[in-house]
């Protein structure tokens, strides 16, 4: 199955902790297809800071289910930096790395209840969603997965990677 993955970075030396991301992503790949999205530069999402985001979108083959996929994108993050990606408050901060599950083919999961109110900002729900509940509204994830497969169908919104980072540029 497809698995779309999102890696950013804005502390440290981005470009070279991105590339270790990558090729730890790689290892999870059923073949040696992978596909990187250019680099995107942009500003931080959900927080103030004057550190700018590197962030690229990777494409993988998987066998994994969900729940395996997300342990072992944990596993490759925390490899990298485990330091948390949340200030005392429980809001964003700066990272070396982040490591985020996009989409898994057409899965959706926990289901499309749970999805709506995680997209409306409810918080406290663990475990694995996808597609991520917020990937709609952020550039920096939507460009990656419209160069890679602008085809795409969002499982919720059942509109394509491209029609959606099209209408977040005309918003």
């Amino acid at each position: 199955m497809k698995a779309h993955v999102n890696i950013g970075s804005n502390l440290g030396n981005s470009r070279s902790l991105i590339e270790r991301a990558v090729a730890g992503i790689a290892l999870l790949c059923d073949d040696d297809c992978v596909k990187v999205s250019d680099i995107i530069e942009s500003e931080p999402w959900g927080f103030e800071s004057a550190n700018r985001f590197l962030n690229v979108g990777v494409e993988i083959e998987t066998h994994l289910d969900a729940e395996a996929l997300l342990a072992r994108l944990i596993e490759v993050q925390d490899s990298i930096c485990d330091a948390s990606h949340r200030d005392a408050e429980g809001g964003y901060a700066d990272r070396e790395i982040d490591v985020d599950l996009i989409f898994l083919g057409d899965l959706v999961m926990p289901g499309e209840g749970m999805w709506r109110r995680a997209a409306d900002g409810e918080t406290g729900h663990s475990g694995v969603i996808v597609p991520h509940p917020r990937m709609h509204l952020r550039g920096f994830v939507l460009r990656p997965v419209a160069q890679l497969s602008p085809d795409w169908v969002h499982p919720v919104l059942r509109l394509t990677a491209s029609e959606m980072f099209r209408a977040l540029n005309e918003s």
